[in-house]
Protein backbone atom coordinates (compact mmCIF):
# COMPACT_ATOMS: atom_id res chain seq x y z
CA UNK A 1 0.00 0.00 0.00
CA UNK A 2 1.26 3.52 -0.93
CA UNK A 3 1.90 5.69 2.23
CA UNK A 4 -0.15 8.52 2.96
CA UNK A 5 1.13 11.97 3.19
CA UNK A 6 0.97 13.51 6.48
CA UNK A 7 -0.56 17.12 6.12
CA UNK A 8 1.90 19.63 5.54
CA UNK A 9 1.61 23.34 5.18
CA UNK A 10 3.73 25.31 2.79
CA UNK A 11 4.85 28.69 2.28
CA UNK A 12 4.19 30.78 0.39
CA UNK A 13 2.19 28.75 -2.00
CA UNK A 14 3.97 27.09 -5.21
CA UNK A 15 1.92 29.34 -7.66
CA UNK A 16 2.19 32.68 -5.87
CA UNK A 17 6.06 32.00 -6.12
CA UNK A 18 5.98 31.02 -9.95
CA UNK A 19 3.70 33.84 -10.73
CA UNK A 20 6.61 36.13 -8.70
CA UNK A 21 9.52 35.09 -11.17
CA UNK A 22 12.13 36.98 -12.13
CA UNK A 23 11.10 37.86 -16.29
CA UNK A 24 13.17 40.35 -17.90
CA UNK A 25 17.00 41.57 -18.05
CA UNK A 26 16.62 44.23 -15.87
CA UNK A 27 15.27 42.83 -12.91
CA UNK A 28 17.47 39.82 -12.92
CA UNK A 29 20.53 41.84 -13.31
CA UNK A 30 19.69 44.49 -10.66
CA UNK A 31 18.98 41.49 -8.17
CA UNK A 32 22.53 40.19 -8.58
CA UNK A 33 23.90 43.62 -8.47
CA UNK A 34 25.30 43.14 -11.97
CA UNK A 35 26.13 45.55 -14.89
CA UNK A 36 24.36 44.50 -18.63
CA UNK A 37 28.59 46.16 -19.39
CA UNK A 38 30.27 43.04 -18.32
CA UNK A 39 27.99 40.74 -19.61
CA UNK A 40 27.33 39.72 -23.48
CA UNK A 41 23.35 39.58 -23.04
CA UNK A 42 20.52 39.54 -25.44
CA UNK A 43 17.59 40.82 -25.68
CA UNK A 44 16.42 39.61 -28.73
CA UNK A 45 17.41 36.26 -27.33
CA UNK A 46 14.52 36.80 -24.73
CA UNK A 47 12.00 37.44 -27.73
CA UNK A 48 13.13 33.83 -29.01
CA UNK A 49 12.92 32.06 -25.93
CA UNK A 50 11.39 33.84 -22.71
CA UNK A 51 13.79 34.46 -19.56
CA UNK A 52 11.92 32.93 -16.61
CA UNK A 53 14.03 32.87 -13.09
CA UNK A 54 12.19 31.70 -10.05
CA UNK A 55 13.47 33.20 -6.65
CA UNK A 56 13.87 30.38 -4.95
CA UNK A 57 16.88 29.26 -7.11
CA UNK A 58 18.16 33.40 -7.88
CA UNK A 59 18.52 33.39 -4.34
CA UNK A 60 21.03 30.55 -4.41
CA UNK A 61 22.58 32.79 -7.49
CA UNK A 62 25.89 34.60 -5.96
CA UNK A 63 25.42 38.45 -6.57
CA UNK A 64 28.37 40.03 -7.85
CA UNK A 65 29.52 37.08 -10.13
CA UNK A 66 28.97 37.40 -13.52
CA UNK A 67 30.11 33.97 -14.19
CA UNK A 68 27.87 32.13 -11.70
CA UNK A 69 27.18 28.61 -12.57
CA UNK A 70 23.63 29.06 -11.77
CA UNK A 71 23.64 32.86 -13.78
CA UNK A 72 24.64 31.20 -16.42
CA UNK A 73 22.33 28.28 -17.26
CA UNK A 74 19.21 30.98 -17.14
CA UNK A 75 21.26 34.43 -18.90
CA UNK A 76 20.22 35.02 -22.41
CA UNK A 77 23.17 35.97 -24.12
CA UNK A 78 24.50 36.61 -27.88
CA UNK A 79 25.47 33.48 -28.72
CA UNK A 80 21.87 32.11 -28.84
CA UNK A 81 21.42 34.05 -31.91
CA UNK A 82 24.79 32.53 -33.49
CA UNK A 83 23.98 29.85 -36.34
CA UNK A 84 25.99 26.72 -35.80
CA UNK A 85 25.93 24.29 -38.27
CA UNK A 86 24.77 20.75 -36.54
CA UNK A 87 22.64 22.44 -34.59
CA UNK A 88 18.93 22.57 -34.75
CA UNK A 89 15.55 23.16 -33.37
CA UNK A 90 14.68 18.89 -32.80
CA UNK A 91 18.35 17.80 -31.93
CA UNK A 92 16.94 14.48 -31.01
CA UNK A 93 13.86 14.24 -34.47
CA UNK A 94 11.21 13.80 -31.63
CA UNK A 95 8.18 15.15 -34.12
CA UNK A 96 9.40 11.69 -35.95
CA UNK A 97 8.02 10.12 -32.87
CA UNK A 98 5.02 11.96 -32.00
CA UNK A 99 2.31 9.40 -32.94
CA UNK A 100 -0.36 10.98 -31.12
CA UNK A 101 -0.88 14.87 -29.58
CA UNK A 102 0.83 14.58 -26.18
CA UNK A 103 2.75 11.59 -26.82
CA UNK A 104 6.71 11.34 -27.64
CA UNK A 105 7.30 7.60 -28.06
CA UNK A 106 11.16 6.59 -28.65
CA UNK A 107 11.90 3.15 -26.76
CA UNK A 108 9.40 -0.04 -26.84
CA UNK A 109 8.48 -0.15 -23.19
CA UNK A 110 8.08 3.48 -22.22
CA UNK A 111 6.45 6.75 -23.53
CA UNK A 112 6.59 10.55 -22.40
CA UNK A 113 3.90 12.10 -22.24
CA UNK A 114 3.31 16.08 -22.50
CA UNK A 115 1.98 17.06 -19.63
CA UNK A 116 2.60 20.82 -19.86
CA UNK A 117 4.28 23.50 -22.07
CA UNK A 118 5.49 25.44 -19.01
CA UNK A 119 8.55 25.56 -17.16
CA UNK A 120 9.04 27.08 -13.90
CA UNK A 121 12.50 27.76 -15.86
CA UNK A 122 13.53 28.64 -18.82
CA UNK A 123 16.85 27.15 -19.00
CA UNK A 124 18.80 28.23 -21.83
CA UNK A 125 20.53 24.79 -22.65
CA UNK A 126 16.92 23.48 -23.13
CA UNK A 127 17.23 21.23 -26.14
CA UNK A 128 12.99 21.00 -26.05
CA UNK A 129 13.12 25.25 -26.29
CA UNK A 130 11.64 25.01 -30.05
CA UNK A 131 9.41 22.65 -29.09
CA UNK A 132 5.56 22.82 -31.08
CA UNK A 133 3.64 23.26 -27.82
CA UNK A 134 1.04 24.23 -29.11
CA UNK A 135 0.34 21.45 -31.21
CA UNK A 136 0.18 18.98 -27.93
CA UNK A 137 -1.46 21.05 -26.14
CA UNK A 138 -4.82 19.60 -25.20
CA UNK A 139 -8.46 19.03 -22.88
CA UNK A 140 -9.08 16.25 -21.11
CA UNK A 141 -11.57 14.94 -23.62
CA UNK A 142 -8.46 15.21 -25.46
CA UNK A 143 -6.51 12.98 -23.52
CA UNK A 144 -8.07 10.71 -24.40
CA UNK A 145 -6.36 9.40 -27.47
CA UNK A 146 -3.31 9.45 -25.59
CA UNK A 147 -4.16 7.06 -22.99
CA UNK A 148 -6.28 4.71 -25.46
CA UNK A 149 -2.60 4.77 -27.55
CA UNK A 150 -1.40 3.57 -24.22
CA UNK A 151 -4.01 0.86 -23.91
CA UNK A 152 -3.66 -0.45 -27.14
CA UNK A 153 0.18 -0.95 -26.76
CA UNK A 154 0.90 -3.58 -23.97
CA UNK A 155 4.44 -3.56 -24.42
CA UNK A 156 4.80 -0.28 -23.00
CA UNK A 157 5.14 -0.63 -19.03
CA UNK A 158 6.30 2.48 -17.73
CA UNK A 159 5.07 6.50 -18.48
CA UNK A 160 6.69 8.99 -17.86
CA UNK A 161 5.38 12.66 -17.54
CA UNK A 162 7.78 15.52 -18.88
CA UNK A 163 7.11 18.96 -20.53
CA UNK A 164 8.02 21.70 -19.98
CA UNK A 165 7.80 20.86 -16.74
CA UNK A 166 4.64 18.18 -15.75
CA UNK A 167 4.16 19.56 -12.42
CA UNK A 168 3.44 23.40 -13.58
CA UNK A 169 0.48 21.74 -14.63
CA UNK A 170 -2.60 21.42 -11.61
CA UNK A 171 -2.56 18.75 -9.37
CA UNK A 172 -6.20 18.38 -9.85
CA UNK A 173 -6.07 17.08 -13.72
CA UNK A 174 -2.47 15.28 -12.51
CA UNK A 175 -4.25 13.57 -9.82
CA UNK A 176 -7.33 12.30 -12.83
CA UNK A 177 -4.91 11.25 -15.15
CA UNK A 178 -2.56 9.48 -13.30
CA UNK A 179 -5.35 7.62 -12.26
CA UNK A 180 -6.04 7.06 -15.66
CA UNK A 181 -3.00 5.71 -16.21
CA UNK A 182 -3.30 3.33 -13.43
CA UNK A 183 -6.06 1.68 -14.12
CA UNK A 184 -4.08 0.37 -17.30
CA UNK A 185 -3.38 -3.02 -16.30
CA UNK A 186 0.42 -3.40 -18.07
CA UNK A 187 1.70 0.00 -16.46
CA UNK A 188 4.13 -0.44 -13.40
CA UNK A 189 5.72 2.54 -13.22
CA UNK A 190 4.92 6.30 -13.47
CA UNK A 191 8.31 8.72 -13.57
CA UNK A 192 8.03 12.29 -13.45
CA UNK A 193 10.79 14.66 -15.08
CA UNK A 194 10.83 17.84 -13.14
CA UNK A 195 12.95 20.21 -11.96
CA UNK A 196 10.17 22.27 -10.02
CA UNK A 197 11.40 21.08 -6.62
CA UNK A 198 14.36 22.20 -6.95
CA UNK A 199 13.79 26.09 -8.59
CA UNK A 200 10.52 25.93 -6.39
CA UNK A 201 10.82 23.61 -3.79
CA UNK A 202 7.49 24.25 -2.22
CA UNK A 203 5.78 22.55 -5.08
CA UNK A 204 5.71 19.65 -3.43
CA UNK A 205 2.87 20.02 -0.94
CA UNK A 206 0.49 17.96 0.42
CA UNK A 207 -1.89 17.79 -2.53
CA UNK A 208 0.93 16.91 -4.91
CA UNK A 209 2.14 13.64 -2.42
CA UNK A 210 -1.15 13.08 -2.58
CA UNK A 211 -2.01 11.95 -5.94
CA UNK A 212 1.56 11.16 -6.99
CA UNK A 213 1.85 8.37 -3.81
CA UNK A 214 -2.23 7.72 -4.06
CA UNK A 215 -2.36 4.85 -6.69
CA UNK A 216 -0.43 1.31 -7.21
CA UNK A 217 1.88 2.54 -9.45
CA UNK A 218 5.69 2.85 -8.43
CA UNK A 219 6.49 6.65 -8.44
CA UNK A 220 9.47 7.78 -9.39
CA UNK A 221 11.09 11.24 -9.58
CA UNK A 222 13.95 12.30 -11.95
CA UNK A 223 15.46 16.06 -10.63
CA UNK A 224 17.15 17.59 -12.64
CA UNK A 225 20.56 19.62 -11.08
CA UNK A 226 23.67 20.58 -13.01
CA UNK A 227 25.34 21.90 -9.86
CA UNK A 228 26.09 21.58 -5.95
CA UNK A 229 25.01 25.42 -5.60
CA UNK A 230 21.26 24.67 -6.52
CA UNK A 231 20.50 22.55 -3.40
CA UNK A 232 20.12 24.55 -0.91
CA UNK A 233 17.89 23.20 2.57
CA UNK A 234 15.14 24.32 0.89
CA UNK A 235 15.48 21.75 -1.72
CA UNK A 236 16.65 19.51 0.77
CA UNK A 237 13.47 19.53 2.74
CA UNK A 238 11.46 18.83 -0.70
CA UNK A 239 13.17 15.74 -1.20
CA UNK A 240 12.92 14.57 2.14
CA UNK A 241 8.78 14.99 1.37
CA UNK A 242 9.13 13.11 -1.75
CA UNK A 243 10.77 10.27 0.29
CA UNK A 244 8.44 9.97 3.33
CA UNK A 245 5.91 8.82 1.41
CA UNK A 246 8.22 5.93 -0.52
CA UNK A 247 8.72 8.03 -4.06
CA UNK A 248 12.33 7.02 -5.07
CA UNK A 249 14.31 10.13 -6.07
CA UNK A 250 16.78 10.38 -8.80
CA UNK A 251 19.14 12.82 -10.66
CA UNK A 252 20.19 13.93 -13.87
CA UNK A 253 22.35 16.45 -14.98
CA UNK A 254 24.14 18.09 -18.68
CA UNK A 255 27.35 18.59 -19.02
CA UNK A 256 27.63 22.27 -19.69
CA UNK A 257 30.32 24.10 -20.82
CA UNK A 258 31.56 26.83 -17.84
CA UNK A 259 28.96 24.99 -15.44
CA UNK A 260 29.96 22.29 -14.49
CA UNK A 261 32.28 20.98 -16.85
CA UNK A 262 35.38 19.75 -14.24
CA UNK A 263 35.33 16.22 -12.50
CA UNK A 264 35.76 18.23 -9.13
CA UNK A 265 32.51 20.11 -9.86
CA UNK A 266 30.06 16.67 -11.22
CA UNK A 267 32.25 14.77 -7.74
CA UNK A 268 30.96 17.62 -5.69
CA UNK A 269 26.94 17.37 -7.04
CA UNK A 270 27.22 13.77 -6.47
CA UNK A 271 28.41 14.19 -3.04
CA UNK A 272 25.88 16.53 -2.01
CA UNK A 273 22.77 14.30 -3.65
CA UNK A 274 24.10 11.32 -1.97
CA UNK A 275 23.78 13.51 1.43
CA UNK A 276 19.99 13.91 0.43
CA UNK A 277 19.29 10.70 -0.45
CA UNK A 278 18.90 11.07 -4.29
CA UNK A 279 21.36 8.83 -6.74
CA UNK A 280 23.08 10.21 -9.52
CA UNK A 281 21.65 8.54 -12.85
CA UNK A 282 22.65 9.78 -15.76
CA UNK A 283 25.35 12.59 -17.13
CA UNK A 284 24.08 13.61 -20.82
CA UNK A 285 26.24 15.00 -23.50
CA UNK A 286 24.47 18.29 -24.49
CA UNK A 287 21.89 17.96 -27.40
CA UNK A 288 22.91 20.04 -30.40
CA UNK A 289 19.75 22.36 -30.38
CA UNK A 290 20.23 25.67 -32.36
CA UNK A 291 20.75 28.81 -29.94
CA UNK A 292 23.20 27.22 -27.37
CA UNK A 293 25.73 25.89 -29.17
CA UNK A 294 27.90 27.70 -26.42
CA UNK A 295 27.16 25.07 -23.44
CA UNK A 296 28.51 22.24 -25.85
CA UNK A 297 31.69 20.06 -24.23
CA UNK A 298 32.92 17.78 -27.41
CA UNK A 299 33.18 14.28 -26.37
CA UNK A 300 36.36 14.08 -26.32
CA UNK A 301 36.58 16.31 -23.46
CA UNK A 302 33.71 14.73 -21.36
CA UNK A 303 35.74 11.49 -21.83
CA UNK A 304 38.44 12.99 -20.20
CA UNK A 305 36.53 14.34 -17.07
CA UNK A 306 34.54 11.44 -17.23
CA UNK A 307 37.71 9.25 -16.23
CA UNK A 308 38.85 11.83 -14.05
CA UNK A 309 35.29 11.43 -12.43
CA UNK A 310 35.75 7.79 -11.90
CA UNK A 311 38.56 8.26 -9.99
CA UNK A 312 37.15 10.73 -7.57
CA UNK A 313 33.96 8.91 -6.41
CA UNK A 314 33.39 5.52 -5.43
CA UNK A 315 31.32 3.48 -8.65
CA UNK A 316 27.45 4.19 -7.00
CA UNK A 317 28.26 8.04 -7.18
CA UNK A 318 28.97 7.95 -10.31
CA UNK A 319 26.25 8.81 -13.14
CA UNK A 320 26.28 7.08 -16.59
CA UNK A 321 27.54 9.02 -19.34
CA UNK A 322 25.09 9.03 -21.73
CA UNK A 323 24.39 10.75 -25.46
CA UNK A 324 20.82 10.47 -26.84
CA UNK A 325 21.30 9.91 -30.12
CA UNK A 326 18.07 10.14 -32.76
CA UNK A 327 16.21 7.27 -33.31
CA UNK A 328 18.14 4.75 -31.75
CA UNK A 329 16.21 2.56 -29.24
CA UNK A 330 17.84 3.59 -26.13
CA UNK A 331 20.92 6.32 -25.13
CA UNK A 332 24.06 5.45 -25.76
CA UNK A 333 26.75 4.81 -22.88
CA UNK A 334 29.80 6.79 -23.55
CA UNK A 335 32.54 5.08 -22.32
CA UNK A 336 35.91 6.96 -20.67
CA UNK A 337 39.54 7.64 -22.29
Amino acid sequence: MPNSPQPITITPDWKVELSQSVTTIDELLGSLNLNATDLSISQQAVQDFALRVPRPFLARIQPNDPSDPLLLQVLPVKAELNTVEGYSPDPLDEAAHNPVAGIVHKYANRLLLVISPACAINCRYCFRRHFPYQENRQSKEQWQNALDYIRNDKEINEVIYSGGDPLAANDHFLAWLTEQIADIAHIKRLRIHTRLPVVIPSRIDSKFLSWASATRLKPIVVLHINHANEIDNDVSESIKRLQSCSIKVLNQSVLLRGINDSANCLAELSEKLFDCDVMPYYLHLFDPVAGASHFDVNEQQAKKIYADLQTILPGFLVPKLVREIPNKKSKTTIAPE
